[in-house]
């Protein structure tokens, strides 16, 4: 059945809570795989749903929650999660839609008063970062979580410059907008402000082949902080909890049911073909001795 949908390599995007059999389109650099053709979401949304569903416990019960510099695919993962106050903020150069405008460096909230606050892709723009940081400290409640997550490169230091002209930033930074990559100091940057940290990736959080049935990015990495000075270890992957270990059972136990039903397929248009050859043999005047066998193939085929 070539060509046919039976082709098309299915996934599941964790955003709208679809199984997609249609191919997924370029992100916004052009890289491939990166949208759901259904909702709009790139794999740092599919992911955000997927973290928020395995801190499930921690998330129950919330009063405030706060999201910076929203989009459209991530505010109805924040509000699946029933807070009793959701506050959409940023500091306005867009026509996002928010609740006030408002910049990270000063945040118009009170002293310990927020559960849960998403923060991507926000602090590579700012270029007092670590007031930013102490803000999102200053904010957490007892309980708080902190999603954060920026570009990074592995194994250099921070590099910035927020006095870069535009077009140096571009070169420097990837964005004209960006005024640093950050680099292997960020934790000890989380931990000066007052936020304990551990990097949390698809891989681990999932599984490796979880990763490419849910469309993720492997080497994207978000960081939950909670208030507190200490930088936790990463979560590796192997090291999680059982999460990784079930998707991995259940997607083996998918392929192979797959596999079954492409054998099946298989053997259906055999016959089918052997089917319609009869019929024409029959329409020809062939001897009707060949009639079980019809009946038979019928039989095989559910005809």
């Amino acid at each position: 059945m070539t060509g046919s949908r039976h082709d098309v390599h299915r996934a599941y995007c964790a955003a709208c809570g679809t199984r997609v059999s249609r191919q997924f389109r370029p992100g916004p650099d052009g890289r491939p795989d990166a949208k759901c053709p259904r909702c709009g979401s790139l794999e740092r949304h599919r992911f955000l749903s997927l973290l928020l569903g395995s801190l499930g416990p921690d998330l129950r019960d919330l009063d405030t929650v706060v999201e910076i510099a929203p989009s459209r695919q991530s505010t109805p993962l924040i509000d699946r999660l029933g807070a009793r106050r959701r506050v959409r903020l940023d500091l306005g150069h867009d026509k996002r839609e928010v609740d006030a405008l408002a910049s990270l460096t000063a945040l118009p909230l009170r002293d310990a008063s927020v559960d849960l606050l998403v923060c991507y892709h926000v602090l590579e723009h700012v270029p007092d970062d670590c007031t930013a940081m102490r803000e999102i400290a200053r904010v957490l409640s007892p309980r708080g979580i902190a999603l954060l997550e920026v570009p990074i490169r592995m194994g250099v230091a921070t590099e910035e410059d927020p006095l870069a002209a535009p077009e140096d930033r571009v070169r420097r930074f990837g964005q004209a907008d960006h005024v640093r990559w950050y680099g292997d100091d960020f934790d000890d940057r989380l931990a000066a402000a007052g936020l304990s940290s551990v990097r949390v990736t698809p891989p681990a959080l999932v599984g490796e082949a979880a990763v490419s049935w849910f469309r993720l990015m492997a080497h994207e990495v978000v960081w939950v902080a909670r208030p507190g000075q200490a930088c936790g270890t990463p979560v590796l992957p192997g090291s999680g909890s059982g999460l990784a270990a079930a998707f991995d059972a259940v997607l083996a136990d998918l392929a192979r049911t797959e596999a079954r039903l492409a054998r099946a397929r298989t053997r259906a248009e055999r016959l089918a073909a052997e089917r319609d050859a009869l019929r024409a043999r029959l329409a020809g005047g062939q001897p009707s001795a060949e009639h079980p066998m019809l009946t038979r193939l019928r039989r095989a085929a559910h005809l």
